[in-house]
Formats: structure tokens, C-alpha cells, sequence
């Protein structure tokens, strides 16, 4: 079996975690737009007739890439694979309906959290200075406080995961993708999972729902 998968999901929502259970589970390809973009940075993108020739002349610049670049490498991505977990694409409705034109989903799965969970989450996050590794003080807090049980370096919040800033993301991503969500939902195609539960408790459902539409 391999699956191709769509998951959906807030910033928070758990969709890294799941990503890579689904990955080691039915040995399909993790495809994100991030991955995706850098392993294509020097892709020529000439025949788009836009203001660059790369999609690495965008990143290196700090400015946005084109939808019409994403897609292609999004489609690159996907089509090289025998079967993937689709994170972080597609993020508007012109990307979701782009990608229906790309390849057949076999099931959408939407992680489905509230979003003052999702804050205590992303607020919770800290990051080690030397090697980054990343802990959660609820949930997965390292043995000594502030420091890395790894390589003993000292852990930091960055910057994107205060309040305001967590905020900020969820309220971006609603505005953006809840259009998607509802988009999969119309066509009937959109499993709910309560992202609430613990990580296992979550595979479970995710486990179950590949299963019984893959």
C-alpha cells in the first residue's frame, strides 16, 4: 500500500509528530513545501516568465515564492514518490484545487485543536542554543530545566513562539486554509481528528482513518 495522504492543521496542531508515524507506518515520502522548495532552490522556472529564473533567487532574497513556483515543485515532489504525506501544501484554495488536478488523494486528514491548546503549545516550545533540539515544558520538558539533556547546552523560546506571535500564525493559517478545510469537507472527503488527545491516542485515529480509505 502506498497511500497518498493530505494532512491539515494549525500551527501546534501536531502534524510533524503524525507526519513521521505515518512515514515509518506505511513507508511513504514526508513531502513538505520547506523540503520541497530547498532541495529545488536551482530548478528552472525561466519557461513561468516571472522576475526570476530559481526559486532560490526568491528565498535568498527573503521574498515570497510565487504560488505558480510552489506548485510546480509541489508537483515534482509528489510525482517522484510512490506514496507521501502531503504537510504544509496545499495553504489557500487555488492551491487546493491546483493539487486535485496533480494527483488523487486517498484520504484528508484535518488535526482538529482548539486554538487556546494550540497557544499553550507553541508558547511551550524551547530550543536548545548548541545543537537545537527542541523540548515543551508540559510535554516533553527536559531533566534539568532550561537545559539540554543532549549536549548540556542552555535552551532558549525563539522568538515565533511567544503569545502574540503564536496568535498571529493560527489567526494567518485560519484565514488562509480554513477555506481548504471546508473545501475537502464539501467534496466529503475531510477526517476530523480530535488533535486534543495524547500523540498515541491521535495515531490511533490517523492509523485508522489511512486504513480504512487508502
Amino acid at each position: 500500500m502506498d497511500p497518498h495522504i493530505l494532512i491539515l492543521g494549525a500551527p501546534g496542531a501536531g502534524k510533524g509528530t503524525q507526519s513521521d508515524r505515518i512515514v515509518s507506518e506505511f513507508g511513504v515520502e514526508h513531502v513538505t513545501t520547506g523540503d520541497a522548495l530547498r532541495s529545488n532552490k536551482e530548478m528552472d522556472i525561466g519557461h513561468l516568465d516571472l522576475e526570476y529564473d530559481t526559486p532560490g533567487e526568491y528565498m535568498d532574497r527573503g521574498e515570497l515564492v510565487p504560488d505558480v513556483v510552489v506548485n510546480e515543485i509541489v508537483d515534482k515532489a509528489l510525482s517522484e514518490a510512490d506514496g507521501y504525506v502531503l504537510d504544509g501544501y496545499p495553504r489557500n484554495l487555488e492551491q487546493a484545487e491546483t493539487l486535485s488536478e496533480m494527483t488523487d488523494l486517498d484520504a484528508v486528514l484535518y488535526l482538529d485543536v482548539d486554538e487556546d491548546v494550540l497557544v499553550d503549545r507553541l508558547t511551550g516550545r524551547r530550543v536548545c542554543e548548541e545543537c537545537g533540539a527542541t523540548y515543551h515544558v508540559d510535554f516533553n520538558p527536559p531533566e534539568e530545566e532550561g537545559v539540554c539533556d543532549e549536549c548540556g547546552g542552555d535552551l532558549y523560546q525563539r522568538e515565533d513562539d511567544t503569545e502574540e506571535t503564536a496568535r498571529e500564525r493560527i489567526r494567518v493559517y485560519e484565514e488562509n486554509t480554513q477555506p481548504v478545510v471546508e473545501f475537502y469537507d464539501d467534496e466529503g472527503r475531510l477526517v476530523r481528528i480530535d488533535g486534543e488527545q495524547t500523540p498515541d491516542e491521535v495515531w490511533d485515529d490517523v492509523r485508522d482513518a489511512i486504513e480504512a480509505n487508502a
